[in-house]
């Protein structure tokens, strides 16, 4: 992808005002440097580089510094909240911390008062931002019930998903488990609106189905220029999640068919074996990624991006003391012949034991060589969907297709069968935590571990490389494992005490 660019008049989407709470400085409808709602309500309809230039600004808030609102080296979009999420998983260990970056966090101090700005609020208006400008496009495209032209069908689509996709982000984070009659956030399906009272998780969940299911529609059809955009396949991806984490046995069967549908599509194939330990720095090589951003050296971003924190060759914090690695019991758990043990360093002795250093990496693996980051984001990619495919056939007694699943990807991970022919004889609970097991292995350092410990109602218990709470037993819905309402939105918003 070529960067991002933002007509001027568009740049709101990438920088709007988010509507949390109601003081003036939050609610301000037309700054003087952005667009307002009634700038592009109407025009969008006619002209769609508008809405597609606006789309642009969103999309570009998943991946640039301080769209959480602050200057902290962990506030860089989606990605940030990706190492958040596998720290409070367990399965990513903090394991030297020389600048304190993640220590509040990895101790799960700052996941308990709602005073820290990091993670409680720059989570909360990151994704409040998303749903502001999202829902600035579907305005100005004619409403959220509005009648689509087919000129606007596919920037409709990508709006309500985006919505949706900040909306499960918040379930994920603020709310211990799918519990319907829970009260928890604020549901703003128009821009700029004055604070709104906590909904139930019932009523976002269904507001998240119904973007989602629409955008799957509006989205049918449509071929993407750039991998950042959403497509009707991303979209299958992100209701299969929302279903998924739900719990219940319909929504197993809609997350399964979600994600059968995805793969039959046959859109993406599986990552190869030699993929698997080829850095997961280009979008273009890895035909696998259902969705991800190309960046470059114009994106301006550096020392503070995920790479920065993820990779030891660039020149941030994971090559010059805070280092992030595997945890060493899942680590343990990897089958010797399994390609994915060679993802991570074997090196008990070293201060980088354990860490990605063969599975994310900058491009000639000089030790902190990369400095300006060229290096890509992967947001979502197939594989995903054939273990929450596999996880949703054990969950709900179909083992044989389940199996067939995990083996899908274990053929690859392995090169002889016979490394992975234990699996035929798993049933029951034991194929579901084999499958949950998979799941971590497979997605450590993509943000998945923490969202499939929820879905699993799993415990983690950390390992002994980690700094902090080692062989400490803690249940996913333990209040140290999500976040909190931050301190500025109970001040600002009168609705929440």
């Amino acid at each position: 992808m070529k960067k991002i660019y933002i007509k001027s008049m568009l740049l709101l989407a990438s920088l709007a005002f988010v509507s949390v709470g109601c003081s003036e400085s939050f609610l301000e409808e037309t700054p003087t440097r952005y667009v307002s709602v009634t700038d592009v309500e109407g025009t969008a309809k006619t002209y769609t580089e508008i809405s597609d230039g606006t789309l642009r600004g969103v999309y570009e808030m998943m991946f640039k510094t301080e769209t959480g609102g602050t200057t902290d080296h962990a506030d860089f979009g989606q990605k940030g909240y990706d190492i958040y999420s596998d720290l409070l998983s367990g399965d990513l260990a903090l394991t030297k911390n020389s600048y304190n970056r993640y220590s509040n966090f990895a101790q799960l101090i700052s996941t308990t008062d709602f005073t820290f700005t990091a993670p409680n609020y720059i989570a909360w208006r990151y994704y409040y931002r998303i749903i502001n400008a999202s829902n600035l496009v579907i305005k100005s495209l004619g409403g959220n019930d509005a009648v689509i032209t087919d000129a606007n069908r596919s920037a409709m689509g990508q709006a309500k998903a985006l919505r949706a996709y900040a909306y499960f982000y918040l379930t994920q984070f603020y709310i211990p488990e799918y519990t319907p009659t829970s009260k928890v956030l604020p549901i703003y399906t128009e821009p700029s609106s004055s604070a709104k009272p906590q909904s139930t998780t019932d009523e976002v969940y269904k507001l998240m189905i119904k973007d989602l299911e629409e955008s799957i529609t509006l989205l049918n059809g449509y071929s993407r220029n750039d991998d950042y955009a959403i497509n009707q396949n991303v979209a299958r991806g992100l209701l299969a999640y929302v279903y998924a984490s739900m719990g219940e046995s319909a929504s197993n069967i809609k997350a399964k068919e979600l994600a059968e549908a995805v793969i039959t599509s046959g859109e993406f194939p599986l990552t190869t074996k030699a993929a698997l330990t080829g850095g997961f720095n280009n979008i273009k090589t890895n035909p696998s990624w259902m969705w991800g951003v190309d960046l470059t050296i114009e994106n301006s971003l550096g020392l503070v991006s995920w790479w920065g924190q993820m990779d030891y060759y660039t020149y941030s914090y994971q090559f010059a003391g805070d280092k992030k690695a595997m945890d060493q019991g899942l680590f343990n758990s990897i089958k010797a012949n399994d390609v994915r043990k060679t993802q991570f360093l074997n090196s008990p002795t070293s201060s980088n034991h354990l860490i990605p250093y063969n599975k994310f990496y900058a491009p000639g693996k000089v030790a902190g060589g990369q400095r300006n980051i060229e290096t890509d984001y992967v947001y979502m990619r197939i594989e995903e969907m054939y273990l929450l495919s596999a996880e949703m056939s054990a969950k709900e007694g179909v083992d044989a297709e389940a199996i067939a699943r995990l083996k899908d990807i274990l053929a690859i991970r392995f090169d002889d069968a016979a490394d992975y022919a234990y699996v035929d004889a798993l049933a029951g609970k034991a194929l579901q935590d084999e499958i949950h097991l998979q799941t971590r292995i497979e997605f450590l350092g993509e943000g998945k571990s923490y969202l499939a410990l929820k879905r699993n109602k799993a415990t983690v218990t950390r390992g002994a490389n980690h700094l902090y709470l080692v062989n400490v037993p803690i249940p996913y819905n333990d209040n140290r494992l999500d976040f909190e309402i931050p301190q500025s939105e109970i001040q600002n918003n009168p609705f929440i005490n």
